[in-house]
């Protein structure tokens, strides 16, 4: 099934141009998504070849079998609703049944968990960026040398500070734990190598340090505490960058740094747009996707705004949502039946 065959077969309920251009905020570089609405031959519906939902290859172009759309209109999905409550200039077609379909029957309380809910889950996601691009971690991997230290007089000292300072080297040292302790160590040295010590570490990878056997008689030259938390913490930390630097987008990264303001502001822009959304709904129960603050959407997307403003805004904003939801007349929750009768009604009209 493809979406040439929906449209060449007269499939199609609804098309629509969605995304930035129809909330008002195109610019000349704006891509143009369409989302559409389509049911299938007789045979695929009541068959085995139920299709819900078709999209090409860069997911700019998606279509949703109409009881999959109304599926997630009931569960107030942001993305759906806002296709339904498409503005009337960027509607390519619609099938008058459509008509029957508005997004007053789905509107609930719902709204907070999947308008606002998204909203924070994203800025949360700022604020990792934010600190990735901040705390930017090194490529060369630190090992868990870099967390021990010796204990010397009422201070500490970084091993590897110690043992170049001493004339001494990792391998031929020697550990034993002491008891009752966390990451407390007694250090031997054997300068003849003689010994059999493990050394601190086997290799470089290693990710705890090793212990020896220590003859009896042999004198300790220090205490060493290992840091397994703070490395533990810095692996995942170093997991997580780096992961996050091959899967970024490059383009949109490095505009981020030219504006210089720590945060991807495109996506943020977006985040300040749906908590606007959801408060227009719990102030007005109704859904109104065209924005009237297109300068000041886009002046967020250029960086203009800096990344403690554009919190600022948001907190403001989720503190709105919480007042506004509170007083709000709208239902818990979409009225199911209602809204599969609906649903019924159109699958009747289509499949006569």
């Amino acid at each position: 099934m493809t979406i040439e065959f929906l449209k060449t077969n007269n499939f199609i309920l609804l098309e629509a141009i969605s995304g930035s251009r129809s909330f008002g905020l195109a610019t000349e570089n704006s891509d143009t998504d369409i989302r559409g609405i389509y049911y299938l031959p007789k045979e695929d519906f009541f068959g085995l070849n139920y299709i819900p939902q078709i999209s090409n290859e860069t997911n700019d172009v998606t279509y949703y079998e109409i009881g999959r759309f109304v599926e997630l209109l009931q569960k107030n999905n942001p993305n759906i609703l806002e296709v339904l409550a498409s503005p009337e200039d960027c509607i390519l077609q619609k099938h008058p049944l459509m008509g029957l379909l508005r997004p007053e029957d789905f509107l609930s309380k719902l709204c907070k968990d999947t308008f606002a809910g998204y909203a924070v889950s994203q800025i949360k996601k700022a604020k990792g960026l934010n600190k990735k691009i901040l705390n930017p971690v090194e490529k060369e991997r630190k090992s868990i040398l870099d967390f021990c230290y010796i204990l010397q007089n009422d201070t500490s000292v970084p091993l590897k500070k110690w043992l170049s300072d001493n004339g001494k080297i990792q391998e031929k040292c020697g550990l034993v734990s002491i008891d009752h302790t966390k990451g407390m160590f007694t250090l031997f040295y054997d300068e003849s190598g003689s010994s059999g010590y493990r050394g601190i570490i086997q290799n470089e990878e290693a990710n705890q340090v090793s212990v020896s056997s220590i003859p009896k008689g042999e004198q300790s030259v220090a205490y060493l505490f290992c840091n397994l938390d703070a490395y533990s913490t810095y692996c995942k930390d170093y997991k997580e960058y780096w992961k996050w630097v091959s899967e970024r987008n490059e383009d949109r990264y490095n505009v981020n740094q030219e504006h210089g303001q720590n945060y991807d502001s495109k996506n943020m822009m977006h985040t300040i747009r749906l908590l606007q959304s959801c408060e227009h709904i719990f102030k007005t129960n109704s859904l109104n996707i065209r924005v009237d603050n297109r300068e000041e959407l886009l002046d967020i997307k250029a960086g203009n705004w800096s990344y403690e403003a554009v919190m600022q805004k948001a907190e403001d904003l989720i503190k709105s949502i919480e007042h506004e939801y509170a007083a709000s007349t709208l239902p818990d929750y979409p009225d199911v039946k209602k809204t599969e009768k609906i649903l019924i009604e159109i699958r009747e009209n289509l499949y006569v």
